[in-house]
């Protein structure tokens, strides 16, 4: 079971996350939504296409673009549409 930790609280876990690029996507459903805070950001990637980015927001804090997605994802990289991404201190963990 892998989990994505920011703050001292899951945000995510899951079994069935889809490494690429040494990041761990998880499932949509498996992403707590009331830490999910949408960002206007937005970074094109190559290959993946347009990914849009995620605010956390927990317990009074705020980790800006902490996680993303590629709502419509490029051929190449099609496995992980409706899957999410961490970073910036997001600790993912087994």
């Amino acid at each position: 079971m892998m989990k994505a930790i920011w703050n001292d609280k899951v945000i995510a876990q899951s079994n069935e996350t889809i490494v690429v690029e040494n990041n761990h996507y998880f499932p949509l459903e498996s992403v707590k939504s009331e830490y999910l805070e949408p960002s206007k950001t937005q970074t094109v990637c190559p290959w993946k296409g347009l990914a849009s980015y995620y605010n956390l927001q927990v317990d009074g804090e705020k980790n800006n673009d902490a996680a993303w997605y590629y709502p419509e994802p490029k051929p190449a990289a099609r496995e992980i549409q409706n899957y999410v991404a961490f970073w910036k201190g997001v600790q993912v963990v087994k």
